[in-house]
């Protein structure tokens, strides 16, 4: 018999870890349970016992292992997802070039999103990138499902996850709770206050500009700029996989006319499986950029995990530069790095984008993007699994468009065909 746990009263994610070992098990389960937000209610050692456990136990979130012993992860995914299809089901993997396609293909499965593992048990316990991104990805898509089946969420978790005065920034709101022995607690940046203004985007359909309107009361859009962009930016952190792949199914095979430059906070390998992944997808030339590698029109230049993207012109041609330089907003691919070194070229005609994504990466970036002149576009908040990155240069008034991701495509390629030379 199914042990159910109510949601009515605004109780914890309830949360079950699945993994071959036994001592992994148990860091997962140590770094999810110091949040008071999440309850670990019950753990498996691979995918057939994991499925015993959802027909006993009322689960909204699964970590999910792939390699593991009797049955593996992918094959478990699956039969998960027809026990339940409102399951929310993160891989967590090792960054390995073949855990990483993996993951990425879990996603294709049902899986929202992946965790890469550190590949030792003592790498897990000492990496606290690890544990904060575990931590965040849980509440975050945990949050959203109670968003979506109308439930409500653990006790300050409205705070943490956008709700009432937060939600227009998508920024957490600090907890006060002593960190574990050997960990280091960062205070979370304050969120920019939103800016009233009844002006909408310029080139807004009438149901764009009420959708805008509706969906983002109280912020103000710039204009944009009147010329042609001669480079497009994207940036996105949670949920961005997914988000890509629909931002790019919204050109409507379209093949772009400018370079596209990604910045997805991903770590090495999964950067590159990413580009693959999206080349795929589009049927355009895809690439995890590389130092000195020449940009060329109508292609895709990923990130790469681990290095920062930048870009220098030369004889009127843009070429790829990688830096080492340290993280930026925690992140490493950072967003605000590319955004300042095209807004250095192209100024404005640059036009850039925000996609769904925690914390604020790329809004310093976009402040100096716009001042220049360049243009930029957002994921609005119903769409996005988490508004931190658009909803901060949503609400510091830095849009000219804020959109859902299944109309973001179409009107970027708008915006690339039309403006003045």
């Amino acid at each position: 018999m199914k042990i159910e746990t109510s949601t009515n009263s605004g109780g914890p994610f309830r949360v079950m870890v699945v993994d071959d070992s036994a001592i992994i098990r148990g860091f997962l389960c140590r770094y999810l349970t110091e949040d008071p937000q999440i309850e670990v209610v019950t753990t498996a050692n691979n995918g057939l016992v994991a499925l015993r456990q959802l027909e006993q136990y009322d689960v909204e979130v699964v970590i999910l292992d792939i390699e593991m012993p009797e049955m593996n992860g992918m094959t478990a995914l699956p039969k998960m997802m027809e026990m339940q299809p409102e399951l929310t089901v993160v891989m967590a993997s090792t960054l390995t070039r073949k855990n990483a396609e993996v993951s990425l293909r879990a996603l294709q499965l049902g899986a929202v999103d992946y965790v890469p593992k550190p590949d030792t048990a003592r790498s897990v316990n000492a990496n606290i990138d690890f544990r904060r991104e575990l931590v965040d990805k849980v509440k975050a898509w945990a949050g959203r499902r109670r968003k979506r089946q109308g439930l409500p969420l653990p006790l300050d978790a409205g705070a943490a996850l956008g709700a009432s005065a937060t939600a227009a920034t998508g920024f957490a709101k600090p907890t006060a709770r002593t960190a574990a022995p050997g960990f280091v607690t960062v205070s979370r940046p304050t969120p920019p206050k939103p800016v009233v203004s009844s002006s909408s985007g310029d080139d807004l359909t009438s149901a764009d500009s009420a959708k805008n309107r509706s969906n983002s009361a109280g912020i103000k859009y710039l204009k944009g700029s009147k010329y042609k962009p001669r480079v497009l930016l994207v940036g996105s952190s949670t949920g961005g996989p997914q988000a890509l792949l629909k931002f790019f199914n919204g050109f409507n095979k379209k093949a772009p006319t400018v370079p596209i430059l990604i910045t997805q906070h991903m770590p090495a390998t999964f950067t590159a499986i990413l580009a693959d992944h999206l080349g795929q997808a589009t049927g355009w030339p895809s690439f995890e950029a590389a130092d000195g590698m020449k940009l060329e029109a109508g292609s895709i230049y990923v990130a790469p995990g681990g290095l920062h993207l930048e870009a220098r012109e030369e004889k009127g041609q843009l070429f790829a530069c990688t830096s080492d330089a340290p993280p930026e907003n925690f992140c490493k691919p950072a967003v605000d790095p590319l955004f300042r070194s095209i807004t250095s070229v192209y100024g404005e005609k640059v036009l850039a984008v925000i996609l769904t994504g925690m914390g604020h990466d790329g809004l310093k970036g976009a402040r100096e993007l716009t001042k220049a002149g360049g243009t930029l576009y957002a994921q609005d908040e119903a769409s996005s699994v988490v508004w931190g990155m658009p909803g901060a240069v949503a609400t510091a008034g830095l849009c000219t468009q804020i959109l859902p991701i299944d109309q973001l495509g179409a009107a970027v390629v708008r915006r690339l065909e039309g403006g003045i030379q």
